[in-house]
C-alpha cells in the first residue's frame, strides 16, 4: 500500500474530524483569511507562477491586494460592482479576485477562449459593468456585436498592451497605500462570484457564490485529512473554479500554491518532482503517459481524483506511490462527497465516498422521495455555503431544488455502509429496448483500454429499439483504426458489459468537442443530421 508512513500518522476518526471541521469558526471573509495567513507566515511564498518566474509572499500579496483594491475603489469599483475577469493563469488573476473580495465586489470569470458571442452572453447575462482582460483577448472584445453601454472603454482594464481610452492594470495599484482604505464590513454571505456553468445542455447559468462558499470548500480540502500540505500544484485555469479553492486551501494550510500556465500531461510529473508537491488534482491522462523509472520519485501525500476508472485506481497508487482519493463536487455545491484517506479498503470500488463536512446527501426519485439503499436515483445535496441561486434565473433556481435539497442531475446509488456511487447523468441515460443504460458505465469500460484516450457514449434514434448506443472514441497517439479495430473494441466491451449495453455504433475521432470548462460537449455529438454516418455498425458488420 503506497505511503504507509502517511496512513500511519495518528489522526482522529473521520466522524471526529468532521465535527472538528464544522465546529471551527470561519474567517469573516476571504480577505480575512489572507490577512490571517499574512500575519502567521508573512515571508512564506503564497503563490509561485513558476513558468513566469514570479513569486509573491503572503505579506507581499496582502499589500498588493490592498493597493489594487484602493486603486479600483478610486476609479469607481465598489461593493456590488460586477467585474468580468478574462485572464489566463497569471498573478494578476488571483490578485484581482482577492481585491474584489476586499471591496465586496463580484467577479464574473470568463474563459480566455471565449468567442465574441460567448463574451456577449456572459457580459449581458451577468450584467458586467467593468472588465479586466488580457491584451490577447482584446480582438474578441472588439468582435462583440454590441457592447453594453455601461461597459465603456474607460471601464476596460487591460493586462498588457491596451488601446486608447482603456486602463492599464499596472496603474491601479500604483501609488496606492499598502493598507486598505475601505471601511465597509464584508460579510461571509456576501456575493463574491457569478460563476458560469459549462452549459452542456444549453446556455450557461451564473451560479451565485458567496465568501462562505469559497471558505467552505477551501477549509474542507485543507482540513479533511488532518495532514499538512506545504506545496500544492494547480494546472487548471483560474477562470474555472479549482485554482480558486486550491489557493484558499493553501491559505488555510499556510502553504505555497504552484501555478502552471496550463495543463500538460507530459510535463505534469516533472513539475511534481521539481517543486516537491504534496497535493494536487491528478488527471487520468497523466496515468496514461508511458511509465517512467522516476514515477515513484515524488513527495505527494494525497491527490484528488474525479471520475477515475476504478480499474485503474490501485495501479495508479502503486505506480506513483501516493494516496489517491475520489471526490465529487460541482460548481453549485462546491465539495459534495469525498473518500476518507484511511478508507484503503475502498480503493478500486468506484465510490465517491461520503458527504463532505457541512453537507448532507441522499438518493431520491424524481419527486424528491428517498429511494431504498442500493437503488438508483438522483443525488440530492444540502448544507450551508452552496450556491445562492442562478443569477437572474428564478425559474431555473426553483427547478434545481426539492425544498432545500439541491438536485445535482447525477444518478447515484448508496450502499449499506453509507458510501455513494455515481452511475451517470440523469439526462445521459440511453433508453434501449426498455433498458436504461448509463453512458458513464460504457465510457468507463472503454477508457480502461490503454489504447483509448477518451470516449463518449451517446444515444442515437432507432426505429426498433427506441435508441441505440453509439460511442465516439479518441485513440492514444501512435494508435490507429487498424491497430484498434472496431472488432477489438467490441470484443473488449463484450467482456465488461451486458450484451444489451455493448455499443452498436463506433465512431473514431481525432478529438471530442469540449465545453469552456473542458467537459465533453455531448450535445454537439448528438446535434448532427445523420448521427451514424461514418460509424462502424456492429449489427450490420459494416461502415455506415
Amino acid at each position: 500500500m503506497p505511503r504507509a508512513d502517511v496512513l500511519a500518522i495518528s489522526v482522529p476518526p473521520w466522524a471526529e474530524r468532521r465535527r472538528q471541521i464544522e465546529s471551527e469558526p470561519f474567517p469573516r471573509s476571504v480577505g480575512a483569511l489572507l490577512d490571517e495567513a499574512a500575519v502567521a507566515v508573512p515571508d512564506r511564498i503564497a503563490l509561485d507562477f513558476f513558468e513566469d518566474d514570479k513569486q509573491v509572499s503572503y505579506e507581499a500579496l496582502r499589500r498588493l491586494v490592498n493597493r489594487l483594491a484602493n486603486g479600483m475603489a478610486r476609479r469607481g469599483i465598489g461593493r456590488g460592482s460586477h467585474v468580468g475577469v478574462m485572464l489566463p493563469n497569471v498573478l494578476e488573476m488571483p490578485a484581482t479576485w482577492l481585491a474584489l473580495a476586499r471591496l465586496g465586489a463580484v467577479m464574473v470569470p470568463m474563459n480566455v477562449a471565449y468567442t465574441p458571442r460567448e463574451m456577449d452572453y456572459v457580459i449581458t447575462d451577468g450584467e458586467v459593468e467593468w472588465l479586466v482582460i488580457d491584451s490577447a483577448c482584446l480582438p474578441m472584445l472588439a468582435g462583440m456585436t454590441q457592447r453594453p453601454g455601461r461597459l465603456s472603454e474607460e471601464r476596460v482594464v487591460v493586462v498588457g498592451a491596451r488601446t486608447a481610452g482603456q486602463l492599464s492594470w499596472d496603474d491601479l495599484p500604483s501609488g496606492e497605500s499598502d493598507e486598505f482604505a475601505g471601511t465597509a464590513t464584508i460579510g461571509i454571505d456576501d456575493l463574491l462570484n457569478i460563476q458560469y456553468t459549462s452549459g452542456t445542455t444549453g446556455f450557461p447559468k451564473g451560479c451565485m457564490l458567496s465568501h462562505r462558499y469559497w471558505l467552505t470548500i477551501g477549509k474542507v480540502n485543507a482540513r479533511r485529512d488532518g495532514r499538512v500540505y506545504e506545496r500544492l500544484l494547480s494546472a487548471t485555469p483560474f477562470f474555472y473554479m479549482d485554482p480558486q479553492w486550491m489557493m484558499l486551501m493553501a491559505f488555510y494550510q499556510r502553504a505555497t500554491l504552484f501555478v502552471a500556465r496550463r495543463q500538460s500531461a507530459t510535463r505534469f510529473m516533472e513539475w511534481v518532482r521539481r517543486y516537491r508537491i504534496n497535493f494536487c488534482l491528478f488527471p487520468e491522462i497523466v496515468y496514461k503517459q508511458p511509465p517512467s523509472a522516476h514515477d515513484r520519485d515524488n513527495e505527494i501525500v494525497r491527490v484528488n481524483i474525479y471520475g477515475l476508472h476504478k480499474e485503474n485506481h490501485a495501479a495508479l497508487e502503486e505506480r506513483f506511490d501516493f494516496i489517491a482519493r475520489e471526490a465529487f463536487g460541482m460548481t453549485e455545491i462546491g465539495s459534495g462527497l469525498f473518500m476518507p484517506i484511511e478508507s484503503t479498503d475502498m480503493v478500486g470500488s468506484g465510490s465517491c465516498g461520503m458527504p463532505s463536512p457541512f453537507r448532507q446527501a441522499r438518493v431520491a426519485d424524481l419527486n424528491g422521495n428517498t429511494v431504498p439503499v442500493g437503488e438508483v436515483g438522483e443525488l440530492l445535496v444540502r448544507g450551508p455555503g452552496m450556491l445562492q441561486g442562478y443569477y437572474n434565473k428564478p425559474e431555473a433556481t426553483k427547478a434545481a431544488f426539492h425544498g432545500d435539497w439541491f438536485r445535482t442531475g447525477d444518478l447515484f446509488r448508496q450502499d449499506e455502509h453509507g458510501y455513494f456511487y455515481i452511475v451517470g447523468r440523469l439526462k445521459e441515460m440511453i433508453r434501449r429496448a426498455g433498458e436504461n443504460i448509463a453512458a458513464r458505465e460504457i465510457e468507463s469500460v472503454l477508457c480502461a483500454l490503454p489504447e483509448i484516450a477518451e470516449a463518449a457514449a451517446v444515444p442515437v434514434p432507432d426505429e426498433t429499439r427506441g435508441e441505440e448506443v453509439k460511442v465516439c472514441i479518441v485513440l492514444q497517439p501512435g494508435m490507429s483504426r487498424d491497430k484498434v479495430s472496431p472488432e477489438f473494441v467490441i470484443s473488449h466491451c463484450e467482456r465488461g458489459l451486458a450484451r444489451f449495453k455493448v455499443p452498436r455504433y463506433i465512431e473514431y475521432r481525432s478529438e471530442l468537442p469540449k465545453t469552456a470548462s473542458g467537459k465533453i460537449a455531448k450535445h454537439l455529438l448528438k446535434a448532427v443530421a445523420d448521427p451514424v454516418a461514418g460509424s462502424f455498425d456492429r449489427v450490420a458488420g459494416r461502415w455506415r
